[in-house]
Order: C-alpha cells, then structure tokens, then sequence
C-alpha cells in the first residue's frame, strides 16, 4: 500500500495559512484600534463610539482573532489525528471565542451609533449573520454533545465561514471599487452583504463533497465471487 502521510504532511498547511492571510488586513486593523483604545487617543466622530463603550469593541476584536486563528488550524487533518486531545480542547475555546465575537458584534450592530457610510441594509446584514453564526454554533455543540461529528463538523464550518466574512469583504469592497468605483451606502452592503453569502457557499460546497472523500472501498470474498462493499472511512469522535 502506497504511503500517504508524506504528501499529506506537505500540504496540510495551505489551508490555516490561507484562511489566516485572507483575514490578515481585518486583525491588523483590530489590533490597531485596541492600541488606539488603549493609548487615549483623540476622540473623533468615527471613533467616538469605541471610547463610549470599549468593552464590546476589545470583546470583539480579541474574540474574532482567536477564533480566526485557532479555528484555521482544524483544519489541518495531521493535529486531528496525532493530537486529538488538542482538537478537542481547541474546540471547546472556539465555542466560546465564536460565541462571544458573534454576540458583542450584534451589541455593537444594535447600540453603536450607526457610521456614516453604513446603511440600513447592512444593519440588517449584521444583525442576520451574526445571528445565524450564533445558531451554527449551538447546533455545532448540540451535535458533538449527541455524538454526531459529521453534523458538528458541518455546523462549525458555517459559523467559521460567517467568522471570515471581514477578510473576504476586503477583497469584495476592493474590487467593486475597481469594477464600479467608490460604493454608495446600497452598493456597499450588497458588497459586504455578498462576501457572507459567498463564503457560506463554498463552505455548503466543501460540505457536501466529503462524503465522498470519506468513503473507502472493501472487498469481500463470497464463496465463488468477490464484492466491492462501500464503507465510510472511520471517523474519530471529536473531530470537526
């Protein structure tokens, strides 16, 4: 039998290294306005509503990189399987550091004094994300407790997906910026609005392809014939 672990090995990283560089700029920017907090800076009308009430703002940002960074590395098949006392524990953190991100953002959504260039719609937006990643959550943890791991494990993947929505935005505010020119209020929350949706989807698509991934051929002999069975390639409990 061939050995697999060796190319495994050389390309388990590409995923946390990704998810990480693709929410780059939003962290720089937390830590930014943390540092700002801390060192008393001038109140302006852009951040006045930070020094108002900094505790949901240092919450948030504190939660979201945790979340962001401890999340990428479930990803890596290698810890699952040589540490998996790891995983668990790493999960049981990302339970309440997603928990706490999601619900000081919708604090923040609801009781901030709404930015200039925000919108309505993007409250909306807001508010119904933040929500759903607070759902995704609970049913991650119900599933686990139940010892369902592929439900937990598809659980977790939406409510990260909804975590990462400020590195996509990035990306999406810049090319409608390109394409369009500067945003309006309306174009700017279909923007942000559609960095959600489309990191929803390519976590339902990546999802609904493991089944297949996790199937593996077995051959049974019969008295006079052999048969390909089906099985799913075991899973350890915990995993997601």
């Amino acid at each position: 039998m061939a050995e697999r672990r060796a190319p495994s090995r050389a390309g388990e990283w590409r995923a946390p290294v990704a998810l990480i560089a693709l929410c780059a700029i939003p962290l720089l920017a937390g830590s930014v306005r943390l540092a700002t907090l801390a060192a008393g800076a001038t109140v302006t009308p852009e951040n006045a509503r930070f020094f108002g009430a900094p505790a949901p703002v240092v919450l948030h940002v504190l939660s979201v990189a945790t979340f962001i960074v401890l999340g990428a590395f479930q990803f890596v098949p290698g810890i699952r399987r040589r540490t998996p006392g790891w995983h668990r524990r790493m999960g049981r953190v990302l339970v309440v550091a997603g928990l706490v991100a999601a619900l000081s953002g919708l604090w923040m959504s609801q009781f901030y004094a709404l930015p200039a260039h925000d919108g309505v719609l993007l409250y909306v937006f807001r508010m119904f994300f933040g929500t759903l990643m607070v759902v995704s959550i609970l049913l991650a943890f119900a599933a686990i407790r139940r010892r369902e791991v592929s439900r937990h494990r598809a659980w977790m993947m939406r409510a990260y997906a909804i975590g990462l929505g400020a590195g996509t935005q990035v990306f999406m505010l810049l090319v409608g910026e390109i394409i369009l020119g500067p945003p309006g209020t309306f174009a700017r929350a279909l923007l942000m609005g559609g960095a959600w949706v489309l990191n929803l989807a390519i976590a339902e698509w990546v999802i609904r392809r493991r089944p297949s991934r996790g199937v593996r051929p077995v051959r049974a002999n019969a008295a006079n014939s052999q048969t390909t069975v089906l099985l799913p390639a075991p899973v350890e409990a915990g995993q997601s």
